[in-house]
């Protein structure tokens, strides 16, 4: 995701801020430090070649940044001929970031610093069996990860918080959030804000795992235009990300083609929709009408199948042409040209990923390249903290940076 200097465009519908001394300075080191995080430690004069401004501009604009604790020396460089440079690198102990993952079965926590260097993480159990349990167990999750991370509440900037469903600013509350109990109850994620004494900012759990894949899994360096994750597991998720930008809608909901209904079976029955047909309980449900002994879950059926159960090969066929069909779905409406399969489903892409191809053929003409997830369970935690990063660094350098009175 790409950080915009504070203050440096004006929010369409405003008037632009009249230019002044204090605005040029603080666009300088906010140019400045950006290019620091970017492109890794730089001298004075490098920054002055690579940015175009004077020698006593940059070194001014450093020493303001080191003053306010957002830049620091990284060291020395030696050449062969002339004189020592200083090296200078963004101070990474400048704010930290929280970001968590909401799922039905667990509950992912981790704390960064501003360089997005994990510094404490909880991977536990969601024993909750209320809205409300569940809500406590994440602000006890975050709690303990910042403790262990030897840091205060107030020293985190922002948190961003992966859960299902969509998120509805209006009424305070996710939509479609089917997997969770009362999960779309208003008010649940102002209990966690509170509980956090921090900014919270709420995403979908697919497209925060998309954007997490692009940069830093699967995606990475893969020039995709038009990127898709499909995250399966308890439920179906997507996420899209396009020109390295996340796409979410008009309302949030882009991707959901997991609400979207089958066509009705050979008898007439409803086939439900493609989630209830892709999720863990349906390759579950599938493995025991076949014959396998239950009780069960997905895991079990995939490694049945690795080990050369019948039935448990016919429940995977048949979860992998479902899943075709999502994929024949979102091709037609986003044609994307790299489709990433994750999710505690999608972990077995070793045995989806080529029934999925050869059914995918049979549904349509479009067929974009498909991956396996190579983050795992933690694509959307490393998406939340990416977002979370993306939040806070301009929100640290305003603080840091403000005139004081």
């Amino acid at each position: 995701m790409n950080s915009h200097p504070p203050t440096a465009v004006p929010v369409a519908g405003t008037q632009p801020q009249p230019w002044n001394r204090q605005r040029l300075r603080s666009n300088n080191e906010w140019l400045l430090l950006e290019l620091l995080r970017t492109g890794g430690p730089s001298s004075r004069a490098q920054l002055a070649r690579d940015t175009g401004l004077s020698k006593p501009t940059v070194s001014t604009a450093l020493a303001t940044l080191e003053a306010a604790g957002l830049a620091r020396e990284a060291g020395r460089y030696v050449p062969e001929r002339g004189r020592t440079a200083v090296l200078y690198e963004p101070d990474p102990t400048a704010g930290y970031v929280l970001g968590a993952d909401i799922g039905r079965a667990r509950l992912r926590v981790a704390v960064a610093d501003l360089a997005g260097t994990i510094v404490a993480r909880r991977d536990v159990p969601n024993r909750g069996r209320t809205a409300d349990a569940v809500a406590d167990a994440v602000v006890a999750a975050a709690r303990e990860t910042t403790t262990e991370a030897g840091l205060t509440a107030g020293e985190i900037v922002h948190a961003v918080i992966g859960t299902p469903g969509v998120w509805d600013e209006e009424q305070r509350g996710v939509r479609y959030a089917t997997s969770l109990p009362d999960w779309g109850r208003p008010g649940l994620f102002d209990r966690i804000a509170a509980g956090l004494e921090t900014g919270i900012t709420v995403g979908n759990d697919a497209n925060l795992a998309a954007l997490g894949e692009y940069t830093l899994g699967a995606g990475r360096g893969s020039g995709s235009r038009m990127f898709a994750y499909l995250l399966v597991g308890t439920g179906l998720g997507v996420g899209v990300v396009k020109d390295g930008e996340p796409l979410t809608g008009a309302h949030g909901a882009l991707g959901e083609v997991g609400l979207v209904p089958l066509p009705p079976g050979p008898d007439g029955e409803p086939g439900g929709t493609i989630e209830e047909a892709t999720a863990a309980d349906a390759i579950v449900r599938t493995a025991l009408d076949l014959g396998m002994p239950g009780p069960l879950t997905a895991r079990q059926v995939f490694e049945a199948a690795r080990g050369g159960d019948p039935a448990a090969a016919v429940a995977v066929r048949r979860a992998a042409g479902q899943l075709a069909y999502a994929t024949a779905v979102l091709s037609a409406v986003l044609d994307p040209d790299l489709v990433v399969l994750g999710g505690g489903v999608g972990a077995s892409a070793d045995l989806l990923l080529e029934p999925l191809e050869h059914a995918l053929r049979g549904l349509t003409v479009m067929r974009p390249a498909l991956a396996p997830s190579l983050l795992g369970d933690e694509a959307v935690l490393l998406g939340a903290v990416a977002t979370a990063l993306d939040i806070a660094r301009p929100e640290v350098f305003e603080r840091r940076s403000a005139p004081v009175d």
